[in-house]
């Protein structure tokens, strides 16, 4: 990201704008995404979001103990009977994150180590991906994450 893009997007996000940020796994790419979201807004950090966030409750219900991560679909086919969700070793915990304003506006919604863009691009693409992850993860989040940024 170049200084001019970095600046447009902090323009965009400090008038009300919203970024959802998803699908990087591990600390290389945290690290990646974290050097440029630095440069957007060099004086704030992305904070954990606590499961009990209303992002998590404004519309649908996410109970605190229901894992949320998902993966990529081919991953997740070829690991369905494992119950493993994680795309990398470094990657096993999803991690929320925000970022807000003065205000307390969240601006940024981070979600780490998972991949919920593939639970709405791949829900026709297997009956099982679609109960296990877009059904009963995926569509509730986003659903959430929309509502949240539209009345926050």
């Amino acid at each position: 990201m170049d200084d001019r893009e970095a600046e447009a997007l902090r323009t965009y996000l400090d008038r009300g704008g919203f970024l959802f940020v998803d699908d990087f796994w591990g600390e290389e790419e945290w690290s990646h995404f974290y050097t440029a979201i630095k440069q957007v807004f060099p004086n704030r950090e992305p904070v954990d979001l606590p499961r009990s966030h209303a992002i998590f409750h404004c519309l649908f219900d996410i109970p605190d103990d229901r894992p949320l991560q998902t993966p990529n679909i081919r991953f997740a086919i070829a690991n369905r009977y494992t119950g493993i969700t994680y795309e990398r070793e470094d990657a096993k915990e999803p991690h929320f994150r925000g970022i807000f304003d003065d205000r307390g506006r969240m601006m940024v919604m981070i979600c780490h180590n998972m991949d919920a863009g593939d639970g709405w691009e791949e829900d026709g693409t297997d009956p099982w991906f679609f109960h296990e992850f877009a059904e009963n993860k995926c569509y509730p989040l986003a659903f959430n994450i929309v509502v949240y940024a539209m009345t926050h």
